[in-house]
C-alpha cells in the first residue's frame, strides 16, 4: 500500500511579463468594452494573458484543396468562384452558394445569414473558405465555412504557418480572437519584455548540453510563445496535441520553476513570522498511539515525525500530506491535532462536504473522546439550539477540535485559540475562504 508523505504545497502562479501585464486590453485595435468583457469571461484581463491563451487544436490553411479531392469528414481549404447563389425554403431556411474551381462544384450552406451577407455572397463573387466536409443531399456540402472574398490579387496569400484555433465565448469569432491575440504577440516583440525566471545563462548552459532537437530551454519564452501561437506548416502535429512539443514543455518549465521560486519565497515569508512552538509533552500523542488496534508504519511515524518537528519550531507550519485512500493519513493528523491539543491550543478540521466532515467527526470522536478530548462537529444540519451550544463551547475553548466544512471559518464563528488548521487533500477553496484562513 502506497504510503503517506509529507511536503509543502501552494497554488502555482502564472508565468508573468511585468511590462505586458500592465497593457489593458482597450489598448489594442477593435477591443471595446463588448469585446473586454468577453475577453474576461475567458480569463484574460491584459494584454500578457493573451500570450498564454493558447490554441487547442490547428487547422492547416497553408494550401488549396481540389474540389474533386475532397473526403467526408475532412477539414479542407477551397478556392474559387460562385456559379450560384439561392434562399431555400424547407425545413429550415438556409442560403445555398455552390463553389466552382477547376476540378469540381461544391455546396456552401448558411443557416443562420443576415441580408448583408445574402448580397455580398452573389453569382460570379471569388472565394477562399475553410470548413468541415459533409454529405447533402445534392452531394458534398460545407456548413457555415469561414470565407473570405478575394478581390483582384489582394488577399490571395495562403498562410505560412497553421491556423490556431483557440477556446472562446458566445459572441467573439475565431477570426477576432486571432486577430487580437496577434497584436498582443505584436507588442510583445516590439517592447522586447517577457520576463523569464531562467537566468539566461543558465539556459544556454543546459541547453548547450542536450541536443538541440527535443530540448526545451534550446527555446527563449518568447519564442515558445510566438511558435505555439503560429506553429509552421512543417510541425509534427502528434507532439504538439499530446503536449509534448518542446515548445509547450518549455512554457511548462517556466511555470514549475516559478511555483519552486514562489514556494521558496512561500516559506521564507512564513519563517519570518512567529508562531507557538508546541513541542512534545509526552502525554495524549502516545496514549493515541497505545490504543489503537495496529501498529503505525514506518512511513506513518515518519510523516509525522516531520509535522512534529515542524510544530515545536516557532514558525508557521505549511504541509501537504500525501498518500492513496486507506494509507493512513488521518491518523497522521490525528496525532498532530493531538499533539496541537496537548499544548492548549484548538483545532479545527476542513472537509470538502457535509458527507465527509461527519465521517470525520465520527472517527475523531470515536478516537479522541476516551482520551478526555471534546471534539465538536458544525454542520447545516444543525438546529439552533445545537448550534449556538457549539459556538459557545468553540469561544469558551472547552471544545478543543471542531469539525466542518467552510462554515468553520464564518465570522459567527470566534476561537479561543486556534492553533493548528487541518484541510481534507480534495478541499479547493474558494477566495472567500481564503481570505478568511
Amino acid at each position: 500500500m502506497p504510503a503517506p508523505t509529507s511536503g509543502s504545497n501552494s497554488p502555482t502562479p502564472s508565468v508573468s511579463s511585468r511590462s505586458l501585464e500592465r497593457v489593458p486590453l482597450t489598448s489594442l485595435r477593435g477591443v471595446g468594452p463588448g469585446i473586454e468583457k468577453k475577453l474576461q469571461n475567458l480569463g484574460i484581463n491584459n494584454v500578457q494573458d493573451l500570450l498564454f491563451h493558447l490554441p487547442f487544436r490547428y487547422q492547416d490553411r497553408t494550401r488549396i484543396n481540389d474540389i474533386r479531392s475532397v473526403r467526408f469528414g475532412e477539414h479542407v481549404q477551397l478556392q474559387g468562384e460562385l456559379v450560384a447563389s439561392k434562399v431555400l425554403f424547407g425545413k429550415r431556411r438556409s442560403l445555398q452558394c455552390t463553389l466552382k474551381d477547376d476540378t469540381g462544384f461544391i455546396n456552401l450552406r448558411f443557416f443562420f445569414f443576415t441580408p448583408a451577407q445574402q448580397k455580398s455572397l452573389q453569382t460570379g463573387v471569388r472565394l477562399r473558405c475553410y470548413g468541415e466536409v459533409r454529405r447533402g443531399s445534392a452531394g458534398y456540402e460545407i456548413y457555415h465555412p469561414e470565407y473570405r472574398i478575394l478581390s483582384g490579387d489582394h488577399g490571395t496569400e495562403l498562410e505560412d504557418t497553421l491556423t490556431p484555433i483557440y477556446p472562446s465565448t458566445e459572441g467573439l469569432q475565431q477570426a477576432r480572437l486571432r486577430s487580437i491575440i496577434d497584436q498582443a504577440l505584436a507588442r510583445m516583440d516590439s517592447l522586447h519584455q517577457v520576463n523569464e525566471y531562467l537566468p539566461e545563462e543558465i539556459r544556454r548552459k543546459v541547453a548547450a548540453g542536450q541536443s538541440t532537437q527535443g530540448n526545451p530551454l534550446s527555446m527563449t519564452l518568447g519564442d515558445a510563445i510566438r511558435f505555439l501561437h503560429h506553429p509552421p506548416e512543417n510541425v509534427t502535429l502528434e507532439l504538439l496535441e499530446s503536449g509534448q512539443h518542446p515548445a509547450q514543455q518549455r512554457l511548462a518549465f517556466e511555470e514549475l520553476l516559478s511555483h519552486r521560486l514562489c514556494m521558496r519565497r512561500l516559506r521564507l515569508a512564513s519563517n519570518s513570522r512567529p508562531a507557538a512552538p508546541m513541542p512534545a509533552r509526552h502525554t495524549l500523542v502516545e496514549k493515541f498511539s497505545a490504543a489503537l488496534p495496529f501498529s503505525l508504519t514506518g512511513a506513518q511515524q515518519r510523516a509525522f515525525g516531520e509535522i512534529a518537528r515542524d510544530m515545536a519550531d516557532a514558525a508557521p507550519m505549511l504541509r501537504l500530506v500525501q498518500g492513496d485512500v486507506g494509507s493512513g493519513k488521518t491518523v497522521v493528523a490525528a496525532m498532530a491535532a493531538l499533539r496541537a491539543v496537548e499544548n492548549k491550543f484548538q483545532v479545527a478540521i476542513m472537509a470538502p462536504t457535509e458527507i465527509l466532515a461527519e465521517q470525520h467527526f465520527m472517527n475523531f470522536s470515536h478516537w479522541l473522546e476516551p482520551l478526555g478530548v471534546e471534539v465538536g462537529w458544525l454542520s447545516g444540519k444543525l438546529t439552533a439550539a445545537q448550534r449556538k451550544k457549539q459556538l459557545e463551547g468553540i469561544g469558551s475553548g472547552t471544545t478543543r477540535i471542531v469539525v466542518g466544512t467552510h462554515a468553520l471559518f464564518q465570522e459567527s464563528v470566534s476561537y479561543a485559540d486556534l492553533g493548528l488548521i487541518i484541510i481534507d487533500e480534495q478541499h479547493r477553496f474558494g477566495v472567500h475562504q481564503r481570505m478568511a484562513l
